[in-house]
């Protein structure tokens, strides 16, 4: 008998941990942990526990939370974009004009030089020799025609007086004339000696950056040589030059005619802020091989955004569109049958709306068709949807998380008002009943004492 008993019990505890682990499993298949189930069944902390198993499988209902934008309409400016090359107002380069040794260099490569500075100095000796030559030259000439000046006055009087032939007076005429040529000829020499001394001293005749020197001090400068010393480029103002289709020749020209346009270059390695300029030239024919029409901007470029050489995205205004539909970029989605957006309804679900982009400009993107202002399309979270999808805002479920925490606050508030009130109830009770306890026993004390007591009778 005993030995059965103990056959039963253990039969009856391993039912027990097959149902237990049955529960578990079940658990486990329903996608909540083990004991949540269970406590989901017992008041507030298991439907708390419930409802964190929930989140971690995904929303419950199919709400997904996503950024909503409104759809504007805003004045949009109308622009053509291009790729440009940023090159020098003017560039200049340094040769030298006379034979000799570089004997100064007053500058470094790259450094900024201004209009009149000395650059390079050429050994100017010989130079100044030959000045000083054409100088004592000039001097023996200018004698020799003051004399024969002289001499022509003084034979101009005897003349007169009939004291010389006329002949004889030619003579010395001839002799003043020649005089007078050979002073204007030495001049003429000391003027280019001069000249070629100014030439030893090479001035900057812009301001502007200089490039890489290409002779260095002590080598020989020959006025003959093809290669330069160094070059300058002007970059106060610079010319950007891009080519647009020759299909936007006709706006460009249209609307260069009601004022100067507007042109922005954003450099490739700049961080968003754009040069203004204006556009200053359009080329006189289209270019045949590419079927595209050269511009060029100028810009003051003083903070040096621009530089010689660097591309540069060019953006030319055209006009404003003060009815332009806009949307965020990032709402616009590409799929089999084109670009679409998330349009969010009235009944918090989103709808698949084929769109047609006329252009983007910068964050924004303007809309041909597909959308009308005051609509709201999605801008983030649009991987998890379908058309139809319930939608909720951050915003909107944070509202509605903080208004159930409210309510599980008020509730718990007043179960404790509850089981105090009941506290309270039951131990009033308790002090009447113990109150009621303690009188009985005195009252009959008192009777049996007279009971006991000897009668007067």
């Amino acid at each position: 008998m005993g030995i059965l008993s103990s056959k039963r019990l253990v039969f009856v505890i391993l039912l027990a941990g097959l149902a237990g682990a049955g529960y578990y499993y079940k658990d486990l298949l329903s996608g909540a942990p083990a004991g949540e189930a269970g406590a989901t069944k017992k008041g507030p902390a298991g439907a708390a526990a419930g409802g964190a198993g929930g989140r971690r499988g995904g929303p419950r209902g199919g709400t997904e939370i996503v950024t909503l934008a409104t759809v504007e309409q805003k004045n949009m400016p109308v622009r053509v974009e291009s790729i440009g090359l940023a090159e020098a107002y003017t560039f200049v380069q340094i040769k030298g004009r006379v034979d000799g040794q570089i004997v100064e260099v007053n500058f470094k490569e790259g450094q900024e030089v201004k209009k009149g500075a000395v650059l390079i100095r050429i050994d100017s000796r010989p130079y100044v020799a030959a000045l000083h030559l054409a100088e004592a030259a000039l001097a023996r000439d200018r004698a020799v025609a003051d004399r024969a000046a002289a001499q022509e006055i003084r034979q101009k009087e005897l003349l007169d007086k009939k004291f010389v032939s006329t002949d004889n007076y030619s003579q010395f005429r001839a002799n003043a004339d020649s005089a007078a040529a050979a002073m204007k000829a030495s001049e003429a020499q000391v003027e280019n000696a001069r000249v070629q001394v100014e030439y030893t001293t090479i001035r900057s005749p812009i301001t502007g950056y200089v490039g890489k020197i290409f002779l260095q001090l002590g080598n020989i400068v020959r006025a003959a040589d093809v290669n330069p010393i160094a070059t300058i480029n002007q970059v106060h103002p610079i010319y950007v030059l891009f080519a647009v289709p020759e299909q936007r020749l006709s706006d460009v020209r249209t609307n260069m005619r009601r004022g100067a346009l507007t042109v922005e270059a954003i450099p490739s390695d700049s961080k968003g802020k754009a040069s203004v300029g204006k556009l200053v030239f359009v080329d006189n024919a289209v270019d045949q091989t590419t079927g595209t029409i050269k511009l060029r901007a100028e810009f003051a470029n003083l903070d040096n955004a621009l530089w010689p050489g660097q591309f540069a995205n060019v953006r030319v205004k055209l006009f404003d569109d003060p009815k332009a539909v806009v949307v965020p970029t990032i709402a616009i989605q590409t799929g089999p049958n084109g670009q679409f957006v998330f349009a969010a309804k009235e009944d918090n679900t989103v709808e698949v709306r084929i769109v047609k982009v006329d252009r983007a400009d910068g964050d924004l993107s303007v809309i041909a068709t597909g959308l009308t202002p005051g609509e709201r399309v999605v801008t983030q979270g649009q991987l998890r949807l379908a058309a139809g999808s319930k939608i909720t805002t951050a915003e909107a479920a944070a509202k509605a998380k903080s208004a159930e925490g409210k309510g599980a606050e008020v509730k718990g508030a007043e179960a404790k008002g509850a089981e105090a009130k009941g506290a309270e109830v039951k131990g009033a009770e308790g002090k009447a009943a113990a109150a009621a306890d303690g009188a009985a026993p005195a009252g009959k004390t008192e009777e049996k004492r007279k009971s006991k007591a000897p009668g007067k009778d």
